[in-house]
């Protein structure tokens, strides 16, 4: 049976100074890095897993010191550790070597000559490994920050690795989300050129729906970018493909009750009314149409759009895309219920963010993706 090894708590280390148990520990498991001379130096956080596994034992100032003791000398210091260290330990239970980082929380190791760099963990004493994807840890009743993940994603693409949200539900249980941004791309990027050089027609707001009866202008519009919905003989279009086809001069609008005319401006004021959040889907529908994809309503699927790479008559929709502000803050069981939504019916959640309401297409397509890492 091998011997526990005996480490001393020193600030923010544990220091294991027999060589033979460092090495041990180091060549079994990666933990720490080994020191000149022999030894081992310890992250609190892989001693306070050590200890609880019987591994070590730890002593401050000559006095032996148990779990709980440690526990909050550590809080003391890293007040969110709970969170980390349920992600550390479900992370090492898997297989993986788990290094703290100052990139992220965490850093994952693969074996040698792996990864999509050559970014590799010479000083760590894991010789030629590389990184294979870095960890970030979260509570479930943390609030999710849509900055906070763009610039997580930014990390992620600066080092060419993937960047992965683990999540510490109440339980304790763990769930993975691989968060990226994307550049979605449809097969028709000329759609508005053709549209552009029809004859306007008139559209007639009813409520707060818009139809239109004219029958070639149904039918190009159908064809061309499958808009709206035929309904007896009236094509119903949504509020956003209406302000899109005015914006196009490919029709007007004119109220039911009065006839008089909309000009875009009172049009969009008069959805603003309907959809509060109107501006911000009407930006992210137009700036999914100028990369020539297929727009249609994501009700039924709790989000903004459903989007098409190519013919909805004969592929499914690739994409389920929900338009938020530059700040946007929600909860992670919202997130939650939208990425297993759209994974059930095999398709990617986007969260089409606006970065500039000034400038036309400033948009960011966040994709989050719930894995098994």
């Amino acid at each position: 049976m091998d011997r526990v090894a005996i480490g001393e708590l020193s600030g923010s280390h544990i220091i294991i100074k027999d060589p033979k148990s460092g090495s041990r520990l180091h060549n079994r498991g990666y933990y720490g890095t080994p020191l000149s001379g022999g030894g081992l130096k310890l992250e609190l956080i892989e001693g306070f897993y050590l200890l609880e596994n019987g591994k070590i034992r730890i002593y401050e100032k000559s006095r032996e010191i148990g779990l709980e003791k440690l526990l909050t000398y550590i809080t003391r210091h890293e007040p969110t550790f709970e969170i980390k260290y349920l992600v550390y330990c479900d992370l090492r239970l898997r297989g993986h070597i788990v290094k703290q980082s100052n990139m992220t929380d965490f850093a994952i190791y693969g074996e040698s000559g792996t990864g999509a760099s050559n970014r590799t963990s010479m000083g760590t004493g894991l010789g030629k490994r590389t990184i294979r994807f870095w960890s970030q840890a979260v509570s479930e009743r943390w609030q999710f920050k849509v900055t906070e993940l763009s610039e997580l994603i930014k990390t992620a693409v600066n080092t060419r690795k993937e960047m992965v949200i683990s999540v510490v539900d109440e339980e304790g249980d763990l769930t993975y989300y691989r968060v990226s941004t994307v550049s979605p791309n449809g097969r028709d990027k000329k759609e508005n050129i053709k549209l552009k050089h029809k004859k306007a027609s008139t559209a007639i707001l009813v409520e707060d729906r818009v139809m239109l009866w004219e029958p070639t202008l149904k039918k190009e519009l159908r064809d061309v970018g499958f808009y709206g919905k035929i309904v007896g003989s009236s094509l119903q279009l949504a509020l956003t493909e209406s302000a899109y086809l005015m914006s196009l001069g490919v029709f007007e609008i004119r109220q039911a009750k009065t006839r008089r005319k909309l000009t875009l401006d009172r049009f969009i004021s008069f959805a603003r009314k309907i959809q509060p959040d109107f501006d911000i889907r009407f930006m992210v529908y137009r700036a999914l149409k100028s990369k020539g994809l297929i727009v249609k309503t994501g009700f039924k699927y709790g989000t903004h759009f459903r989007v098409y790479e190519g013919d909805p008559e004969t592929d499914h929709s690739e994409y389920l895309v929900h338009s938020v502000p530059i700040d946007f803050r929600s909860s992670w069981e919202e997130i939650s219920r939208a990425v297993r939504l759209a994974q059930g019916v095999r398709k990617k959640m986007l969260f089409g963010r606006i970065l500039d309401m000034n400038e036309e297409n400033s948009v960011e397509y966040i994709n989050i993706e719930r894995i098994k890492p």
